[in-house]
């Protein structure tokens, strides 16, 4: 969408990754080979060679999965294994093969041909996943037809910092690009799901899709503004004084980000404290990563519910739990189990009126009297758990008998996936204290999780009797009351008494005039919005956990 104002020209996409970046243009013009068709005299010796383009070809995508090993890590880089084991594909390989052999062509054609053929019909697919993989078809088969034509791996160089557009980026592309030249990058075509935004987020670069790009633009002055997904393209002075300030409070706090980075939550005494993030959504993990956080101590799993008018499949959850235990390279990732009713309601549910749902039908209650739509989101749970380090957490918990229920139908659904062949890892599991009664449950309930994690919000209303949406309430409703405190105690005593470790996942966690005192009661880990990252690290390395 294009905006015109009277001093400044602005485009809407898509953003992939916030940040602010200002600089000249660069636009990327791939090279544009016309791939010429012919009728080789030897068709055993055309196969041969296309056989022994894919392996040069997979030995360049070996070298470029080293370079993203040491740029984006290890489990980010996969996508060049991935690639690579296109290249193995029997289906890939049988389809040029038969087709230089059938129609009596040359290699490269019968490359780009196949190409287009598979990448046609993931496009069309309906899964968003699946679509984007379309994308990774082409530049498989681009690179055999370079090696092919003696082209080599077709790097982009960049002499000096710029803002790069072009209509689409490859993975293989985006990796190539020099990070230190590359202040952000625009292109018309792509998606949120594809590798290469993945890698984008992964190298913390401001990105825009779905952008009208023109190549009359290369050399003019612009602003990405990833926060609103905006290209401004030749600002005016006041408009660009203003974006300079804004880039200027995100460099100040990404200084006081280096200055923190890497260093350990530990407090002065000596204790390690885990600071995990809170994400809603797929495209939060973009800021847990930039605010350094060591894991995500609550993904709200109902995103996937709520955005959709249909129950999400298996497939579609899976891929959403695959992507995030993939992007945070190891780090926990703990996913809350769907708390769907109270204030999330979508509509496919059918869920009846309630005069007080947030005391009502919903969480874990659905989960247990529905069965069949708690196993498909455990099925993909636990099939995700093979591509990282992945936990589950189950909320609105207020007896030990429905920790048992869950645990068996935990065990049913992985008998399932064990029978079917399908891998798994076991993960941690573990509960939300979020009413009086787990909280004064919790010494038993230990016994039965591996782990705790305190959502204020709900204790705290739970606990005083008042509607902490209620804004008639606001003078009676104390997160700091001694009930609450006293509360988060016990569950730290009896959390530890049995093995168990104890996080705080609500408001408070972030709360900075209480970071002290949970340090003081024992807490385990604290996981917040990841915008107060910093300043509870901050807190956790000049605090003590005793007196």
């Amino acid at each position: 969408m294009k905006q015109e104002g009277i001093y400044v020209t602005t485009y809407q996409g898509k953003s992939i990754l916030k940040g602010i970046a200002i600089g000249e243009i660069f636009f990327y013009q791939k090279e544009e080979k016309e791939i010429k068709r012919y009728k080789p005299e030897n068709l055993e010796a055309e196969q041969k060679r296309y056989e022994k383009a894919r392996d040069e070809a997979i030995g360049q995508l070996g070298e470029l999965y080293k370079k993203a090993c040491q740029e984006v890590g290890e489990v980010n880089a996969a996508v060049f294994e991935v690639h690579a084991m296109m290249l193995e594909d029997d289906d890939f390989n049988d389809a040029v093969l038969n087709m230089i052999a059938t129609q009596g062509i040359n290699a490269e054609y019968a490359v780009a041909m196949t190409g287009d053929n598979f990448s046609k019909m993931f496009s069309e697919m309906e899964d968003e996943y699946f679509k984007a993989r379309a994308a990774d078809i082409i530049d498989i088969s681009n690179r055999v037809v370079a090696v092919l034509g003696g082209s080599g791996s077709g790097n982009c160089e960049l002499n000096k910092p710029v803002i790069l557009i072009a209509e689409d980026l490859a993975p293989s592309e985006t990796v190539q690009l020099d990070k230190n030249m590359l202040l952000a990058f625009v292109t018309e075509q792509g998606s949120s799901n594809s590798h290469t935004a993945i890698l984008a987020r992964s190298m913390n670069i401001p990105a825009l899709i779905g952008v009208p790009i023109r190549k009359e633009w290369n050399g003019r002055m612009a602003v990405v503004d990833g926060y609103t997904g905006t290209l401004y393209l030749d600002p005016d002075e006041e408009t660009l004084k203003e974006l300079k300030k804004r880039k200027q409070a995100e460099d100040e706090e990404r200084q006081l980000l280096l200055e923190l980075k890497g260093k350990e939550d530990v407090t002065l005494d000596g204790k390690h404290i885990k600071l995990y993030a809170n994400i809603g959504n797929i495209s939060d993990v973009a800021a847990v990563m930039k605010n350094d956080a060591e894991g995500i101590g609550l993904f709200r799993s109902e995103f996937l519910y709520l955005e959709k008018d249909h129950f999400p499949t298996e497939e579609e959850q899976f891929q959403a739990y695959k992507t995030v235990a993939e992007m945070m390279a190891g780090k926990k990732v703990i996913i809350r189990t769907l708390d769907i009713g109270a204030d999330k309601q979508a509509e496919y549910f059918h869920l009846e009126h309630e005069e007080n749902p947030a005391m009502g039908y919903r969480a874990i209650r659905i989960c247990l009297t529905q069965p069949e739509i708690f196993k498909t989101q455990l099925r993909a749970l636990f099939r995700a758990s093979a591509f990282g380090n992945i936990a589950i957490m189950y909320p609105m918990i207020i007896s030990i008998e429905e920790i048992r229920k869950i645990k068996e139908i935990v065990e049913e659904v992985k008998s399932e996936l064990r029978e079917q062949g399908v891998q798994f890892s076991e993960v941690e599991q573990g509960i939300m204290i979020e009413t009086p009664a787990a909280a004064v449950m919790s010494d038993v309930l230990a016994e039965e999780v591996d782990f705790f994690s305190i959502g204020t919000n709900d204790l705290t209303q739970y606990t005083l009797a008042i509607d902490r949406q209620n804004a008639k309430l606001d003078s009676f409703y104390d997160a700091h009351h001694p009930a609450i405190l006293r509360m988060i105690q016990t569950v730290i005593d009896n959390g530890h008494s049995k093995g168990c470790w104890v996080g705080i996942c609500g408001e408070l966690g972030a709360d900075t005039e209480l970071t002290e005192t949970f340090l003081k009661m024992g807490i385990d880990e604290l996981s917040v919005s990841p915008t107060f990252v910093l300043p509870v690290r901050k807190l956790i390395r000049t605090s003590k956990c005793s007196d």
